[in-house]
């Protein structure tokens, strides 16, 4: 008589091991983390990460052709999973979903593409460009607001900053902060409200039109719902990412 065996099914985790860790003040960290399998992704999605069993997914800040999964995370102290994230140092071990996830990547119909993030939010645009310039791609225009209450939440602001000067002609880069007389935003001589705020005023700036733009926002959700609420009834199509910090 003939036995079937039938091999279990794989489990859905795999392991990653933290190798870098850059704390940026006390709420805010970037991760460099190996997945111990050959962990793909499109420029815009998510990983999901977890720590005894708690779990939660991060958008990934690393292009796709790099060696490790970089992610942007924020600590909220009352959370389930970013405690018990903070004390782990590197070579400390998590466990990783075995594929990534989300739809929140570039649209490339359009030639216009519009960024607005806060804080984290910026994660998906950076492995977006990052993987873009590295193509050699020429045929979009990107626009990145980036937005924070103070100038050291911008984790990325030096190397989008150094992308735009280095690619005029394709990125502009415009960070601003919601909080210019504090005195963590000393010194700070760039755009000073919201982001959100900031999107008709650069729309018209640069000459965006409805045809012509994508329009994308990730971050907290009062900028997002905000940004829909702005530019949908003006025709814009609104790509959004609910970023869930924790």
């Amino acid at each position: 008589m003939d036995v079937q065996v039938t091999s279990p099914k794989p489990s859905s985790h795999a392991t990653a091991r933290l190798v870098e860790r850059k704390d940026m003040g006390t709420d805010l960290s970037k991760w460099w983390l190996e997945p111990d399998i050959n962990f793909n992704h499109k420029p815009g999605q998510y990983c999901t990460i977890g720590v005894n069993g708690v779990e939660r997914p991060y958008s990934i800040v690393s292009a796709p052709d790099e060696p490790y999964v970089e992610l942007f995370i924020e600590l909220v102290p009352h959370g389930e999973l970013t405690p018990l994230l903070w004390p782990l140092k590197v070579g400390a071990e998590l466990t990783i979903r075995r594929r990534a996830k989300g739809v929140f990547v570039m649209n490339a119909e359009l030639p216009n593409q519009l960024m607005v993030a806060t804080v984290t939010g910026v994660a998906p645009y950076v492995s977006i460009l990052r993987d873009y310039v590295r193509r050699g791609a020429r045929d979009h225009r990107f626009y990145v607001i980036d937005g924070a209450s103070y100038q050291d939440e911008l984790a990325y602001r030096e190397e989008l900053k150094s992308l735009a000067e280095s690619q005029p002609d394709l990125i502009r880069y415009l960070p601003c902060v919601s909080r210019p007389n504090h005195e963590r935003n000393a010194g700070w001589q760039g755009e000073t409200k919201r982001a959100n705020l900031l999107v008709e005023h650069y729309i018209e700036m640069f000459g965006l039109k409805a045809d012509d733009t994508v329009c994308y926002a990730c971050g907290n959700p009062g900028m997002i719902e905000d940004v829909k609420e702005r530019l949908i009834p003006q025709g814009y199509r609104v790509i959004e990412e609910r970023f869930w910090k924790d």
